[in-house]
């Protein structure tokens, strides 16, 4: 696993995100974050060596929580 591997999972999750709300307007940010998360995890876990996306994941919700 790379940075440029997490860096283009970021990029995956605010792109869902961005479309997430196109459909959901009014939903609430936070909430389409962490669904957009759940997804990209559910989907991509195995990708990475076991916790690694999921820690990462948990920290990007943190910091945008914050």
């Amino acid at each position: 696993m790379t940075i440029r591997e997490l860096s283009e999972v970021d990029a995956r999750l605010e792109e869902a995100v961005r479309r997430m709300a196109r459909v959901r307007p009014q939903e609430d940010r936070m909430t389409l974050y962490e669904e957009a998360a759940i997804a990209i995890l559910d989907s991509e876990h195995s990708d990475f060596e076991e916790g690694v996306l999921e820690a990462h994941l948990m920290k990007r919700l943190q910091d945008l929580n914050a």
